[in-house]
């Protein structure tokens, strides 16, 4: 995908809070789904029995549904993809499990050519991050660069997803850099108008770089 169509159609990767409620979140996930465009959900439960990760899947499906980590939950759920990581099964563990039809995305840290590898290996989206400082991804030991956005979406096909402490104040530089989704948490699930606010200012932002590209 070129650089300038991925800026002009940038859109949320809504990944949900570490701990929650799901009765709760179902309703703040239909806020969220009332203020605009949401291209998928990934349920995101660390350290918890898989249980609590079936009677959260079955409350959250609304959209495209990715479960972090864990392939033969995806599976059995009957989900629209997995998302794993670094740590995570591997990538054609996942891909044997959910076969050809299903999505599944590998985290790349700043590491080009391990998305590469992942986009040859059939990944169908890779994951480029924490471009800023993150509760989530504290641990991390990278710090993405917005260019490697940009060469990713100059060169290759396979779109690529922005993560690690994304905000509606400081995306902008990669949407403009072509991201094709930014993945989100606090910024939608904490926002202080609440979540469909926060999904509208984040689509505000897409498309105010989408009428500068037309315009130019």
């Amino acid at each position: 995908m070129a650089q300038n169509d991925a800026r002009a159609t940038t859109r949320l990767y809504l990944i949900t809070p570490p701990a929650f409620d799901p009765a709760s979140i179902a309703k703040e996930l239909e806020e969220a789904l009332a203020g605009g465009d949401v291209a998928s959900l990934q349920l995101r439960l660390k350290d918890v029995g898989d249980d609590v990760v079936r009677r959260a899947a079955r409350v959250l499906k609304p959209v495209a549904f990715i479960i972090n980590d864990r392939p033969d939950l995806a599976a059995e759920l009957d989900c629209d993809g997995v998302h794993v990581g670094e740590e995570d099964a591997p990538y054609a563990e996942a891909r044997q499990l959910l076969g050809a039809e299903r999505i599944v995305g590998v985290t790349c840290g700043a590491s080009r050519h391990r998305a590469l590898a992942a986009a040859e290996a059939g990944a169908d989206y890779v994951a480029f991050g924490a471009f800023f400082p993150s509760p989530t991804k504290g641990g991390a030991k990278y710090r993405a660069d917005p260019e490697l956005l940009r060469d990713w979406s100059e060169t290759t096909v396979v779109p690529c997803c922005a993560i690690g402490g994304i905000t509606q104040q400081n995306c902008g530089p990669l949407v403009e850099a072509g991201a094709d989704f930014l993945a989100v948490i606090s910024a939608v699930w904490s926002h202080p108008k609440g979540p469909r606010t926060a999904v509208a200012e984040f689509n505000e932002v897409f498309a105010r770089y989408g009428r500068a590209y037309r315009a130019g």
